[in-house]
């Protein structure tokens, strides 16, 4: 497992929200973020586990469902109140519906795209008041997946399509939110979280015959949300262990 960065000031003085921060990739870049000087609000639909990563943060915990347009936006008031402003976001928040494309109702496949797509959507849209005052620039970060680039499993249909819609989406973003805010996309292979389970032996599919770990899908977004990525915006950036080209 890869250490912990014990933290180089990167984004000191930042106000960052990430979704999905109660768990998996959104846990981990909420903890790396908190270790590099930023205050974070954890949103997340599970409060509890909103409240046990805001502990190990000293980030704010709200609760939300990103898909819902009252509740995100309450959820990201409470979180710019928090903070006194908001300058970059992380949206880590997803699901993942598995399901040969004749039985999966047509309920999941709206389910998927309205946490997956409509969620990202939706908490950009609502973060951008206070995204537009951020005194040095803001940033937004999208978390995508290998399967929106290059769909190669079966039941993946919803899935795929969402996150494919999601990287065109922080495409559409960045030239429209340009130059005031840096808009990128990080698409993952397969992560050591519970999504993974079930898929897990496909990892020969991958140049570097491994899943990663959540922390190293952090220092991506760190990245693509820190000074260090200053002339990057409208990037689709591929951590996926050489998934998309092998």
């Amino acid at each position: 497992m890869k250490e912990p960065s014990t933290g180089l000031a990167r984004l000191t003085g930042r106000r960052v929200v990430v979704t999905g921060a109660g768990s998996g990739i959104g846990k981990a870049t909420a903890m790396l973020f908190a270790r590099e000087g930023a205050s974070v609000a954890i949103l997340d639909l599970n409060y509890e586990s909103a409240q046990a990563t805001a502990k190990e943060t000293g980030g704010y915990a709200v609760q939300v469902d990103v898909s819902n347009e009252d509740s995100n936006a309450a959820a990201i008031e409470k979180a710019a109140q928090a903070m006194g402003g908001i300058d970059g976001v992380v949206n880590a928040a997803g699901i993942m519906i598995v399901g040969p494309l004749g039985e999966v109702p047509v309920s999941s496949w709206r389910r998927t795209l309205d946490v997956n797509l409509t969620g990202t959507y939706l908490t950009v849209r609502n973060c951008l008041p206070w995204l537009n005052q951020a005194p040095d620039g803001a940033t937004i970060v999208n978390i995508a997946s290998a399967a929106g680039l290059l769909p190669n499993a079966p039941g993946l249909t919803a899935y795929a399509a969402s996150k494919g819609a999601v990287v065109n989406l922080g495409r559409a973003l960045a030239a429209e939110l340009a130059p005031l805010i840096r808009v990128n996309t990080v698409c993952p292979g397969m992560v050591n979280t519970p999504m993974a389970d079930g898929f897990r032996a496909n990892v020969g599919n991958y140049a570097l015959k491994r899943l990663a770990e959540p922390e190293e899908i952090a220092d991506v977004i760190l990245f693509l949300s820190s000074l260090q990525s200053s002339y990057v915006t409208g990037a689709t950036l591929a951590a996926d262990g050489g998934r998309s080209f092998h």
